[in-house]
């Protein structure tokens, strides 16, 4: 086969991957069948006006990933045994398509440093020793744990050695892990923040531990109400609350340390957002201050990207035997290369390259989203502004949460509502808005239609139906955030 008709935007960066991505949805649909010859990379890349290079990285991912096989004095052809995929399905015809995405959680994965990332990961196939590729240490390599201690010491203030430090698959992994071993300590609940994260919600009683939640105000967790919970573990996020965005006060820190040392208690720390601060200097994490009383968890899914699955946590010293052995029987250990890559990231300062890149363009899609807001939504609060990659959005008075909501969706706008986080307190409507993954006039433009789907809610309610129960007093209960 001497031709191949191929559409993909040949201008810009990432030719490659375009290129990949075209060649390999061309070999899903059949053309060529499976035992058919492409090009010859110099024929393909004069005829797409681009570098023999180019071509020649695609087909070699693509052999890969075992779509091509490469046989010498025969060409590339595409293995055997592929076959083209199915036509997609119908879209459905109930719903309404997403136009913009403001679901919290996702950062943007087109920053994803793709370059420094392969470079990492090519140093690392050459470096290794073919026994390094073997079954290893679950607890992790021991060149990324040191860099982590390393790392967590200078920009987050903890204090660990490296055989504290334990490579997980993303901060549920590790939280998974560590519910099992509360279990084997004689924990039956672990105390959380309330609101919290609906996914965490879920991960605890999954795993056979019940969440008691314990409000969150202006200041953070309420440590007073922490101690009449009568639990003896805790899970918070004080770099950045998940929802509120709360940045846990000076005074609750050193009180939560407190309580953990007069019960014996354990504070898990979720380092959630603590990458990204614009407002004010980092604060440094929990576990530098009590590191025999706090299990410290963190990820590379908002600096990085979440598909990578590479998480830490460093735990007392006391924990660390038995989540090591729970690692081993979980998964035998993390993806070698993937943390060897990590670890040269880190030793040569790309991963701080990458953050303070990211962090420039975040914060201006925060401040993008935020102005856009005060312009259509001059009535709403809006929290957390000081870190992270959400906003959290108290509504206006005569708002219904749920209708907000849905009237957004049926605009084409997603937006998360707070009350399925709620296990207990009381609260205004409110909703969290991620701006991590989009740019800043489509950020101005979803909250051009967030506006509307307020006033239409509004509009569609009687006088006097909009508050909670209980009217206006529930409203001013809910801000104790």
């Amino acid at each position: 086969m001497t031709e191949l008709l191929l559409a993909f935007d040949r201008t810009g960066g990432e030719l490659t991957a375009r290129l990949t991505r075209a060649l390999r949805d061309a070999v899903r649909q059949g053309r060529p069948p499976a035992g058919g010859r492409l090009p010859a990379t110099r024929v393909l890349a004069r005829d797409l006006g681009l570098a023999r290079g180019t071509v020649v990285e695609a087909y070699a991912q693509l052999v890969a990933e075992g779509y091509l096989v490469s046989i010498p004095g025969s060409g590339t052809r595409v293995a055997d045994g592929v076959a083209p995929a199915a036509p997609p399905a119908p879209p459905p015809t109930a719903g309404h398509p997403v136009r913009y995405d403001l679901a919290p959680g996702t950062p943007d994965l087109s920053a994803f440093p793709r370059a420094a990332w392969q470079a990492a990961l090519r140093r690392a196939l050459a470096d290794t020793a073919h026994s390094g590729l073997g079954y290893g240490d679950p607890a992790g390599r021991p060149e990324l744990r040191a860099a982590l201690a390393a790392s967590l010491g200078r920009v987050r203030g903890a204090a660990a050695t490296g055989r504290q430090v334990i490579v997980v698959g993303g901060v549920a992994q590790g939280l998974a892990l560590l519910v099992g071993q509360l279990r084997q300590h004689g924990h039956h609940t672990l105390a959380v923040e309330d609101p919290c994260s609906p996914g965490t919600l879920g991960l605890l009683r999954a795993h056979g531990i019940e969440p008691v939640g314990v409000r969150v105000d202006a200041h953070g967790l309420d440590v007073a109400a922490l101690a009449a919970t009568g639990s003896r573990a805790v899970l918070v996020t004080p770099a950045h609350q998940y929802p509120t965005g709360v940045v846990l006060a000076p005074g609750r820190r050193a009180a939560l340390i407190a309580w953990a040392r007069a019960t014996g208690g354990l504070v898990v720390e979720d380092d959630y957002d603590a990458e990204f601060r614009y407002d004010r200097e980092p604060v440094g994490c929990l576990q530098g201050l009590a590191p025999d009383h706090v299990v410290h968890l963190g990820s590379l899914s908002k600096t990085l990207a979440p598909g990578l699955r590479l998480g830490w946590a460093v735990l007392p010293d006391a924990w660390v035997d038995g989540f090591r052995e729970a690692k081993r029987y979980t998964d035998l250990g993390c993806s070698v290369l993937d943390q060897l890559a990590f670890a040269r990231l880190l030793a040569d300062g790309g991963h701080d390259r990458h953050l303070r890149a990211v962090r420039a363009r975040y914060r201006g899609r925060r401040d993008a989203l935020a102005e856009a807001l005060a312009r259509y939504l001059p009535d709403a609060a809006v929290r957390g502004v000081a870190a992270g990659l959400h906003l959290h959005l108290d509504l206006p008075d005569g708002c219904a949460e749920a209708e907000v909501v849905a009237a957004a969706a049926g605009l084409g706008v997603r937006v998360e509502p707070v009350t399925p986080m709620r296990l207990g307190s009381q609260g205004a409507p409110a909703v969290v808005l991620g701006y991590a993954a989009l740019p800043e006039r489509a950020l101005a433009e979803a909250a051009r239609l967030l506006g509307q789907a307020v006033t239409a809610s509004r509009g569609r309610r009687p006088a006097g139906a909009g508050a909670p129960p209980g009217g206006r007093p529930a409203r001013a209960a809910g801000r104790r955030r």
